[in-house]
């Protein structure tokens, strides 16, 4: 059982990939938005390559924890993405995710023009890993 986690971004979509045991989260890719319709093909490749059987998106939920505008658009995509891959879609918060990553790179030398490149699988994984680690410890 895999898990993919989607940072999704309004120009790229950020995927990260769980080990098989559901344990630890891999920066994968990122997706350049075009349309819809070619980010759902992407996904679906990047899905079946990889025997993917939950996709958990990053929920931008506002600093009082609500979902706002960002929320609602990825609510929308969610349901997309469950019709057109047929897997079901789970959230995670992302608050803060990207930020922590910024540092991370940013700590470690990382050059801007680098960052770009990378921030949105490693804000990915960096969501993956929350997932995976609350549910293991709701497992306990």
């Amino acid at each position: 059982m895999r898990i993919l986690a989607l940072d999704l971004g309004k120009k790229r979509i950020g995927c990260a990939l769980s080990d098989p045991l559901g344990i630890t989260a891999q920066p994968l890719t990122h997706v350049k938005r075009t349309s819809i319709a070619r980010d759902l093909d992407e996904l679906r490749r990047i899905v079946e390559a990889n025997e993917v059987t939950l996709i958990v998106m990053g929920m931008p939920y506002d600093s009082s924890g609500n979902v706002g505008i960002a929320g609602e658009y990825t609510k929308k995509f969610a349901e997309k993405i469950k019709v057109a891959l047929n897997l079901p879609v789970e959230f995670q918060d992302e608050r803060f995710s990207t930020v922590a990553v910024e540092r991370v790179l940013i700590d470690g030398g990382v050059s801007r023009a680098k960052r770009k490149g990378v921030v949105d699988k490693q804000a990915a994984a960096y969501i993956l890993q929350g997932y995976l680690d609350a549910r293991a410890t709701h497992h306990e």
